[in-house]
This record gives structure tokens, sequence and C-alpha cells, in this order.
């Protein structure tokens, strides 16, 4: 039983990490296309979108640690 319960929160410890990191590349990608005035801002928008997703999915995860 023990084992199964380490297992589960390290999965979700791996997931955890997964997300802060695709966050934060996303945060970079979104800063340096921001400079670049011949960007579309419309990319920048679902890029924005998708970032607050994984910001919300990490929120819930964390709550559920």
């Amino acid at each position: 039983m023990t084992d199964k319960i380490d297992t589960e929160s390290f999965k979700e410890f791996a997931r955890l990490r997964e997300l802060r990191v695709s966050h934060r590349d996303l945060d970079y990608l979104i800063d340096r296309l921001s400079h670049d005035p011949m960007v579309d801002q419309l990319r920048i928008r679902r890029l924005k979108k998708r970032r607050l997703i994984l910001k919300d999915m990490i929120a819930a995860l964390e709550s559920e640690l």
C-alpha cells in the first residue's frame, strides 16, 4: 500500500515538474515573440491562453499535494 502511494506521489511530482517546465518555456517564448514587431498577435494570445491553462493546472495539482 505504501509503495502505491509513493509511486502515485512521485508521478504527481513529476507531472508538476513537467507543467512548470512547460509554463517556463511558454514564458520565454512569449517574451521573445513580444519583442518581434512582425509576429502575429493572435499567436501570442493563444500562447498566453495556453500558459494560463498550465498555470491553473499547476495550482490545482499543488493544492492536491
